[in-house]
């Protein structure tokens, strides 16, 4: 496959049928095999900022990855308010974006600018494809990144010339991290926390998004309830 449908494939695996986006020229080889296709529904937006936040909001509504597509250059500058909402709200985002080709990279090039490193403390992680070979592997690596723990956003940037390679798609899945690695739950924590609310003279529970995604609103409801405490949600 040519790594423009590489991109599509891997979208379709991770279950996408939306995305969101507005066409430039590092990103033309896209949208050819985007229309070829039927599979995805693109959402043509009027301008880059545009595209970001209409992801973000389809991911907000649906509890899915929202995903954007954007050129190079200013196109891509342009998603870097909806990379800093996403982010603040622990919204789930994968935003591509394209760049000029590798040999023409680092040498001031017709709109070519670090996304990446303009992104990296907007991001969850940010990656720069460099070779086709990668693609693929990258794309679900970010989209799980997306997706687990606190959720929020994720950036990767493809250049052209990779849209144009061709490569074996090998339906690489992505495996979740080993219970074992992951942290274990700090009930001395849980304690003090709630040492605190009972001998606090004016407690109030203050929830966001965190607790809305681990679907704990219910017990935390029932919590506030029992210790007669007034919950205030971030959301509403």
């Amino acid at each position: 496959m040519k790594g423009a449908e590489i991109v599509l494939q891997t979208l379709k695996d991770l279950g996408v049928d939306t995305l969101f986006g507005y066409p430039g020229g590092a990103v033309l080889p896209f949208y050819d095999a985007l229309y070829q296709q039927t599979a995805i529904k693109h959402v043509r937006t009027t301008h880059e900022q545009h595209a970001v936040h209409s992801a973000d909001g389809y991911a907000r509504v649906s509890g899915k990855l929202g995903i954007c597509v954007v050129t190079s250059g200013p196109g891509a500058t342009n998603t870097i308010t909806g990379l800093a909402t996403a982010s603040l709200d622990s919204s789930p985002l994968l935003v591509i974006t394209g760049q000029v080709s590798r040999a023409l990279m680092g040498k001031d090039a017709f709109q070519e600018v670090d996304i990446t490193g303009i992104s990296v403390s907007l991001t969850k992680v940010s990656y720069l494809v460099k070779t086709i070979g990668e693609l693929e592997e990258t794309l679900k690596k970010a989209a799980h990144f997306a997706l687990q723990g606190r959720r929020g956003p994720v950036l990767v940037d493809i250049p052209k010339n990779v849209f144009e390679e061709s490569c074996e798609y090998k339906g690489i899945v992505i495996k979740d991290p080993d219970k074992s690695t992951k942290k274990k739950f700090n009930y001395y924590m849980l304690d003090r926390v709630l040492e605190c609310l009972e001998t606090a003279k004016k407690p109030m529970i203050y929830a966001g998004g965190g607790v809305i995604h681990a679907n704990a609103s219910k017990a935390l409801l029932k919590l506030a309830e029992t210790l007669e405490i007034p919950v205030a949600n971030s959301l509403m």
